[in-house]
């Protein structure tokens, strides 16, 4: 199977946000944006995400940022990449008020930042490496992450960095046979509380 590995363009807004859904769920009922937007349903979750993907703010979710496995030319799977001095919270906050996000949404997010590490501003970062689930097992995120960390190096970046939810199993395991290890793990009884997982373990790699 022939996998193409591109950049992102706007129109891949509605598969980006299937994506994003899909990696803020990791397997729980809700994730971060069933809390963050007051809509309810996939649909209209959806829609936000998809305009989230191409605001003015470029938050980390910005299209942009991300790469697309295609196979036989249909979208299989995501990584996004961003950098934390770039991305920062105030730019989602103002992509999220874009989108129509009441000014509380910060209240709202606070679950997340109870949990938050203190990052380096120049280490790369990454975030929702996804792929569709017929497509599983046939390399598509070992592709992403190659590309990727073969882009990050030809920019002199050395470290890329990425957080996963304590208890996430499948992605701590793939993450650890590509060459990450762990940094340090944030136990947050809030956000237990809202999703059932422990916290969030910080991972990196150096290359």
């Amino acid at each position: 199977m022939s996998i193409k590995i591109r950049n992102a363009n706007v129109d891949d807004a509605p598969f980006i946000a299937k994506m994003i859904l899909q990696s803020s769920r990791a397997g729980k009922k809700n994730g971060m944006f069933d809390l963050v937007f007051e809509v309810h349903g996939d649909a209209m979750i959806l829609d936000k995400l998809q305009t989230l993907t191409t605001t003015t703010a470029k938050s980390y979710c910005h299209y942009s940022n991300f790469l697309i496995a295609e196979s036989d030319g249909k979208n299989v799977g995501t990584l996004c990449t961003y950098e934390p001095r770039i991305s920062t919270k105030e730019e989602f906050i103002k992509a999220l008020e874009e989108v129509g996000c009441s000014e509380q949404v910060n209240d709202r997010l606070e679950t997340f930042y109870a949990c938050d590490f203190n990052l380096n501003k120049r280490t790369l970062m990454f975030d929702f490496m996804e792929e569709e689930e017929d497509f599983t097992d046939v390399g598509v995120l070992k592709a992403l992450m190659q590309k990727s960390l073969l882009t990050a190096r030809l920019k002199g970046y050395r470290i890329a960095q990425t957080i996963i939810e304590i208890g996430s199993l499948e992605s701590e395991l793939f993450y650890k046979k590509l060459g990450f290890h762990i940094v340090k793990q944030q136990e947050c009884e809030e956000y237990q509380e809202k999703f059932g997982r422990l916290g969030l373990m910080l991972l990196a790699i150096e290359f």
